[in-house]
């Protein structure tokens, strides 16, 4: 059979291709939070499977000032995505967020890019997401005090996100700035801002840290039996989450990753072995238990992985072509 004919790769050129751009108030306008929360699930389910590529981050050091990172994942069926994120403290000086994303999607069989999307909200929404599934899926299902500890761009976004797993009566907030705390528990009718982080964390059932502290934020025998701790704060040895809180206990994270040195892994679990660990993909498969018990204290430390991102950016992407926006930006 003669084959077609087919130019030469020196007569063949891109030319100017349509690249669907969307803003961060269209990202927030395209992710519904639930949707999110199940696409997160079926993510981890994915991870544990193996399905998903997700190699390890990269890092760019700029001395002094802050980090880039960057996160590529892809799965059969869908569009292969980056992200870079960069994390620099000195920008809520300048009145900037400390964490700015862009994150790209590139057409998996031809490897054309077919999306720009700011992926600085998806950064926020994807980690109290998952979060807050793993409240989902391990909290006592009579939880009814939650205690967030920091009122920034996590704790709003967990105040969000966690009614939509438990039936809350109360949401505790703690900030170190008070005034932070008041403002944002003014935002949800069943949230109160406290002063006190000890006799809070004492009478909660889920205690969530949304520090970005450098040092831990609450104490492991502050913690009372039953209650379930989560942990999203990425920060150098020794973070946000006490270690003794984490051996004395069950710990459940995203991946086996995360007992890798930074920038892949988390700096609290500096030091322990992997073994200790159980995956939430592997909650959520079946293949490892969850919550056994009532008195059982459960602790999630999350690192942020590329998955969580492509699955928030991948349900915006098909969100807006369903909804018919055009490609706004050529190259």
């Amino acid at each position: 059979m003669e084959r077609p004919h087919r130019r030469s790769a020196a007569e063949i050129v891109k030319g100017e291709q349509s690249v669907l751009t969307i803003s961060e108030a269209d990202v927030e306008r395209l992710l519904d939070p639930q949707s999110l929360i199940d696409g997160l699930a079926e993510g981890f389910r994915a991870l544990g499977r193996g399905e998903i590529q997700t190699p390890d981050r990269p890092e760019i050091a700029v001395p002094g000032k802050g980090f880039m990172l960057s996160m590529p994942a892809w799965q059969a069926g869908g569009p292969m995505m980056v992200k870079m994120v960069c994390v620099f403290e000195g920008n809520l000086d300048l009145d900037l967020p400390n964490h700015l994303a862009l994150i790209t999607l590139f057409d998996a069989d031809t490897g054309m890019p077919v999306c720009v999307m700011d992926g600085t909200y998806i950064t926020a929404i994807r980690t109290a997401a998952a979060a807050v599934l793993s409240v989902r899926e391990l909290a006592r299902r009579d939880a009814k005090v939650a205690t967030i500890v920091g009122a920034g761009v996590q704790g709003r976004q967990h105040l969000h996100l966690l009614p939509l797993v438990r039936d809350f009566d109360e949401i505790q907030i703690y900030s170190l700035y008070p005034e932070d705390a008041e403002n944002l528990a003014a935002t949800a009718p069943n949230a109160r801002a406290v002063r006190d982080v000890e006799a809070a964390v004492r009478r909660s059932d889920v205690v969530c840290l949304c520090s970005h502290a450098y040092q831990p934020v609450i104490e492991a025998d502050w913690v009372r039996p039953g209650t379930h701790v989560s942990s999203v704060g990425y920060t150098p040895w020794p973070g946000e989450l006490p270690q003794d809180l984490i051996r004395r206990n069950t710990l459940f994270v995203e991946d086996e990753a995360a007992f890798r040195p930074q920038p892949v892994g988390c700096a609290e679990l500096d030091g322990l072995d992997l073994s200790i660990a159980i995956t939430l993909g592997d909650v959520l498969n079946g293949t490892a238990p969850g919550r056994t018990s009532s008195g059982q204290i459960t602790v999630y430390k999350a690192m942020g992985i590329a998955m969580e991102d492509l699955v928030a950016a991948t349900l915006a992407y098909r969100r807006a072509v369903d909804q018919g926006e055009q490609a706004s930006a050529r190259f």
